[in-house]
């Protein structure tokens, strides 16, 4: 026998008691499965004494164990036998010489993602092989078969390896074996077959479980030449009420049951045949009825039954046994569609749509006609995490299924046009429609009234950020982004508020990304650099250490400011790695001034919050100071009032961590926020630095000197050490000395220096002094 029909790799023994086995250890099927008598001579196609399985997987133990679940197995009286192929080409070309293959199970990812369902085609379409059934077979469910392919190229059946144990590998095969059986014996029937296969495609191209079901009964009808009448039922068992037959659809003198439970005497018949065909679980031709049973999964099986006018023949009950066959995977992979489009496109908690059919709806708007009245709204509902927190999970679920039915229900109450409610996601919801209907107010109201929660009355409220269609330029996507947008200015603004996109805040959003972009490549190409401006003593304006400032020269030469890029770099978490690059630089540079003779100099750097509160912000501080050498004594960190007044608690904890490394800590911008007294006295800090705006203003009123001198009264008062900044005139530094402030910088003494330039400076002043 040729290599490609043997498998190679462990034989079967090896794989008899593996747990990780494709086949789950069942009972074996063929043992109770009631064996047909051999099928009749002079069948086209069936020569041999054995069914021919062509195995098709580029997996030995795919190979070996399909033929270990199915060693021993016969089938309608006859053994199989199994030809081996590890690629799709290999298939092919055994599929081009060898006659009477009946069943190919096919691998969907081989050499290619597609090249099982590839395979197909060329069987189909190249070979012209028909007959052959093919089962596909994968072991990643993401390259499941997409409609279309299952619909064109008649594959028998799906499965992932995961869900075949031996008895639905069986089940699978024998019943590919029969119909590849019956398709042979009733070759002569060609144009009984060709219309099985005709309607099987055409139920595949159908949408939803009811047009299926339809579309059954009318191919049926075709099929045995009689017109369309009859229902397609499915038996609803209910929760400790009789089971009920429910006709999914109905055609000709029954139409009027579609939908309808069969009850009364005028459906008995009807309901008997349907009931006895699915107990039964076979087609029953009895009493002027014809039923096929269709199987499903889950134990979800459907009947199709019509009256009958005629008895029928041999060959088209054969030809029934096909259609049935064909039907119920058509119906099947139907319901599975349904439920994928639901799952791809359905919230499943609320039912609603989610945020992909969200954004086709928008889509729709604003291509259509109602694109100038329209307005998307989302619903943000306000503090619902701490409600979940609270109250548990399956409590937060059911308030989001009563807010969601209530804007459903509410707003569509409106007399305004067409109008959806989905949820995106999370406590998140959106309103799409008439902006008659779309309104802050209306939306609010819905949100006065309690909700009724497991017994419990729950007031929710919510924020809303909106976007005119008739104002937007970009598509479903874009306008989602905007009303989100607009919601964070408005939760920025108040809760329970709402805000309006507007064009200047899309210019404004896309810029700050446009900036991220450019500060991130900026970085990377050492376009930031550090600035030094000198720090002196008041009484002999000799400088006793310089402040570390950050600048950014972008490669045309602009310069950015700091306050534009900074709030950048913090927003999108690179001034962690840009503060830790700003703090090795300005350690780097104390060492090189103490190098040059400048030994009793202090360097200042400023720290960043979203920096500060890294979990590793210590260790890297330690690093920095490990690597460089740089004196710890000799460096002060500089953080923002504001930042000391978070947290205290953690704060206190983190300052000390730094404290004991050695550094010393100054409070920058003091007096611009509400410091709490006793709170600054826990914090360890050094230094105090009386922001610019004071500086400023002690020279503009009989008042303006007084936040300045209460800051250099508490800084005396606590110990501590007060610094000015931005003084930038002698008048400012001299009121500043007699108001006992005793260290000072700014534009007076020098502007922010180069490295160079900063050691120059130091160098001339040391000069001056000397002389």
């Amino acid at each position: 026998m040729p290599s490609s029909m043997m498998p190679p790799g462990p034989t079967t023994e090896a794989v008899d008691d593996r747990d990780d086995l494709v086949f789950a250890d069942e009972a074996d099927p063929a043992s109770s499965s009631p064996q047909s008598a051999a099928p009749p001579p002079g069948i086209p196609g069936c020569p041999g004494a054995s069914w021919r399985i062509l195995v098709v997987d580029d997996d030995a133990d795919v190979h070996s164990t399909t033929i270990f679940a199915l060693k021993g197995v016969e089938m309608q009286g006859r053994s199989l036998e199994f030809l081996h192929a590890y690629s799709s080409e290999e298939a092919y070309a055994i599929l081009a010489r060898e006659p009477d293959i009946a069943v190919v199970l096919l691998d969907v990812v081989m050499e290619r993602p597609d090249a099982g369902l590839q395979l197909v085609r060329r069987i189909r379409e190249e070979l012209g092989r028909i007959e052959v059934r093919i089962i596909l077979r994968t072991g990643q469910p993401g390259y499941a078969p997409e409609l279309d392919a299952i619909r064109n190229y008649d594959i028998n059946d799906y499965r992932t390896k995961s869900e075949l144990t031996r008895t639905k590998l069986y089940t699978a095969v024998a019943a590919a074996v029969r119909s590849y059986e019956q398709l042979r014996a009733l070759d002569a029937s060609r144009a009984g077959l060709e219309h099985i296969l005709g309607a099987g495609a055409q139920l595949m191209a159908l949408h939803g479980v009811a047009d299926a079901a339809r579309g059954i009964l009318r191919q049926l009808a075709a099929l045995l030449g009689q017109a369309e009448a009859g229902a397609l039922c499915v038996r609803e068992r209910g929760d400790g009420r009789p089971d009920a037959i429910r006709a999914i659809a109905a055609a000709g003198e029954h139409a009027s049951l579609a939908g309808s439970v069969l009850a009364g005497p005028r459906q008995a018949a009807l309901a008997g045949a349907v009931r006895r065909t699915l107990d039964e679980r076979r087609r029953i031709e009895d009493d002027g009825w014809l039923t096929l049973h269709l199987p499903g999964k889950a134990g979800r099986d459907f009947a199709a039954c019509i009256p009958l006018t005629r008895p029928v023949g041999d060959l088209e009950c054969r030809l029934l046994d096909v259609f049935a066959s064909v039907a119920a995977v058509g119906l099947e992979n139907v319901e599975l569609v349904t439920h994928l489009n639901q799952a791809a496109f359905r919230d499943q908690l609320t039912g609603l749509p989610n945020r992909t059919h969200l954004v086709e709806l928008i889509d729709a708007a604003l291509a259509g006609p109602g694109r100038n009245a329209a307005t998307l709204a989302i619903v943000d509902l306000d503090h619902f995490a701490e409600t979940n927190d609270a109250l548990g999970h399956h409590f937060g679920d059911m308030l989001l299924v009563a807010v969601g039915r209530r804007l459903e229900e509410r707003l569509k109450d409106c007399p305004a046009a067409k109008l959806e409610v989905a949820r995106i996601g999370g406590d998140i919801f959106c309103v799409l429609g008439d902006a008659a209907a779309v309104q802050p107010a209306t939306i609010a109201a819905l949100f006065r009234e309690p909700f009724r929660i497991d017994g419990q009355d729950v007031q929710v409220s919510a924020t809303l950020g909106l976007v005119r269609l008739s104002e937007h330029d970009g598509s479903g996507a874009d306008a989602l982004k905007d009303a989100d947008i607009a919601l964070k200015r408005a939760k920025a603004q108040q809760r329970a508020g709402f805000f309006y996109f507007s064009r200047s805040m899309g210019v404004e959003i896309r810029e700050r990304v446009r900036m991220m972009h450019a500060l991130r490549s900026g970085f990377q190409r050492g376009e930031l650099f550090l600035a030094f401006q000198p720090q002196v003593d008041l009484a002999s304006g000799r400088a006793f250490g310089a402040e570390a400032l950050l600048r950014w020269r972008t490669e045309d030469g602009r310069m950015i400011g700091p306050d534009r890029f900074i709030p950048i770099a913090e927003y999108s978490g690179l001034i962690v790695d840009i503060g830790e690059w700003v703090l090795r630089q300005a350690l780097a540079e104390l060492v090189r001034l103490r190098a040059g003779g400048h030994q009793d100099f202090t360097m200042s750097v400023n720290v960043s919050q979203v920096q500060f509160r890294h979990p590793h912000f210590v260790d890297m501080l330690r690093r920095a100071l490990d690597d460089t050498g740089a004196p710890a004594e000799y460096v002060e960190l500089e953080i923002t009032e504001s930042m000391a007044m978070e947290e205290p608690a953690l704060l206190v904890e983190k300052l000390a961590q730094v404290k004991r490394t050695g550094v010393s800590i100054a409070i920058d911008d003091f007096g611009t926020g509400f410091s709490s007294l006793s709170h600054l006295q826990r914090l360890q800090v050094d230094r105090l630095k009386i922001d610019r705006t004071f500086v400023t203003e002690i020279t503009g009123s009989a008042r303006g000197s007084s936040i300045a001198e209460m800051v250099i009264q508490l800084g005396r008062n606590l110990g501590l050490s007060v610094i000015a900044e931005g003084v930038e005139d002698e008048r400012q530094a001299h009121i500043l000395r007699t108001l006992g402030c005793p260290l000072a910088q700014g534009f007076l003494f020098a502007r922010p220096l180069t490295p160079e330039a900063l050691l120059e400076w130091l160098d001339n002043q040391a000069l001056t002094e000397a002389a």
